[in-house]
């Protein structure tokens, strides 16, 4: 199976803590109280780019990066990439 589709494919399967949306709406300004469908949105893009690194996946799209647990489909944050 081709490793970026891994991450496709599960993409139902993607979660956060309550306190994962408070530090993901914090860190990228986000004003939606849908921040796990926010962020399917921005991985589900023709332009995001994803590697896999240990345990967890690191999904690049439009200057802003999310860290999703590679087991569980957790995301455990996002913030915008540093310059």
């Amino acid at each position: 199976m081709n490793v970026s589709n891994e991450l496709l494919i599960n993409l139902d399967k993607l979660h956060t803590t309550e306190l994962g949306v408070i530090r993901i709406k914090k860190n990228l300004s986000l004003d939606t109280d849908s921040v796990v469908d926010w962020c399917k949105n921005k991985i589900k893009s023709p332009h995001a780019t994803m590697i896999r690194n240990g345990k967890n996946w690191y999904v690049n799209i439009e200057g802003v990066i999310i860290t999703v647990n590679g087991y569980s489909y957790t995301i455990i944050t996002a913030h915008k990439e540093k310059k």
